[in-house]
């Protein structure tokens, strides 16, 4: 089974210039195939602020109502990721900006009211890896937007993680998948003061273990829950990295 990479990074290095830059270098270097996915929720706050739209968190997600997704829809859908389109073709790789709705690949459910009512979010409940997995295979890498799609709702705004882990499982039929998760610090750290305390590698008994002991709290726990998710499901690796070592064979590896 053939290769495939696939990267998800965060708003924050995509949204600014210099290392959105520096991120579209390494990843057009990435040699064989791949994909990319991307946040851009500060871009998304910034654009609606200016717009006199108030952006509304709970636990680190966003309330998006109607107004507020429209704002993402143009921010992720648009400024963000054709700006890494862009990137990516003057750097000579056939990139394909996406979101849920293009050709269908990514369909969700309307999140559900329960405590919150979270609006127009979106819980994925299929991809379509046929489909991406037929992209791939003429040469094209999918840039995936932060939005999926449900029939009755329309677009819907998504938690860039779960795009990428769920992304990740649908092409894992079709390729022996590398998924890596990149953001600001070199991997999963087991001392949040001392960006070299690096954890090599994770496996679920361990990071049971790094729970109880409060070593792994807040944020990372969704991820490397969405990491482990992805591995139970035919993903072959996930690296926890800085966006900066991408390619370097640095950060937290984490397998079964």
């Amino acid at each position: 089974m053939e290769q495939l990479t696939l990267v998800k990074v965060g708003g924050k290095i995509v949204e600014e210039a210099d290392t959105l830059q520096a991120l579209l270098n390494d990843f057009a270097a990435i040699s064989g195939h791949k994909a990319l996915v991307h946040g851009g929720g500060r871009s998304a706050t910034r654009i609606a602020t200016l717009l006199g739209i108030e952006s509304k968190m709970v636990d680190g997600r966003r309330i998006t109502d109607a107004e507020t997704l429209k704002v993402v829809t143009m921010v992720y859908g648009g400024l963000v990721n054709k700006n890494i389109v862009a990137g990516l073709q003057s750097r000579s790789v056939n990139a394909l900006g996406l979101t849920g709705a293009d050709l269908g690949v990514i369909l969700s459910d309307k999140r559900p009211v329960k405590e919150v009512d979270y609006g127009f979010v979106g819980d994925v409940k299929q991809v379509d890896g046929d489909r991406l997995a037929s992209l791939v295979a003429q040469g094209i890498v999918p840039v995936m937007a932060p939005l999926s799609f449900s029939k009755q709702y329309g677009l819907l705004n998504t938690n860039a993680d779960t795009i990428a882990a769920e992304t990740a499982k649908g092409l894992a039929r079709h390729y022996e998948v590398n998924l890596t998760f990149c953001f600001e610090k070199k991997g999963v750290l087991e001392r949040e003061d001392d960006d070299d305390s690096v954890i090599p590698h994770i496996t679920p008994d361990l990071y049971e273990d790094f729970k109880s002991r409060g070593i792994i709290t807040g944020g990372m726990i969704p991820k490397l829950d969405n990491a482990f998710d992805a591995l139970r499901c035919g993903v072959s690796q996930v690296t926890i990295t800085k966006a900066s070592e991408l390619g370097k064979g640095t950060g937290t590896v984490v397998t079964l």
